[in-house]
């Protein structure tokens, strides 16, 4: 189940899967940041910090990002997605 939640007036896609939430980790960089181009934000960031780029890869005891394909402006995406477990820890 695909769904779009409002996290200060900014959309966040989500999937529900197996009790958890799973959400669109751009999505959560743009609030964060307010990044107008939250993709690339992450991608330097990812370079500029070793264990976010092996948590990405499944390094160590990260379990790395999910796959789900998500309705976007260029069509259906897969897009990456971690679970809240991720993202408050």
């Amino acid at each position: 189940m695909n769904e779009i939640i409002l996290f200060e007036e900014k959309q966040v896609r989500r999937f529900r899967l197996h009790d958890e939430w799973w959400f669109v980790i751009s999505d959560v960089v743009s609030v964060l940041t307010e990044s107008v181009n939250p993709s690339d934000y992450l991608k330097k960031l990812k370079k500029r910090d070793i264990s976010l780029s092996e948590a990405f890869k499944g390094g160590g005891q990260i379990v790395p990002p999910l796959g789900i394909e998500f309705d976007t402006a260029g069509g259906r995406q897969m897009m990456q997605c971690w679970n809240t477990y991720f993202i408050v820890n």
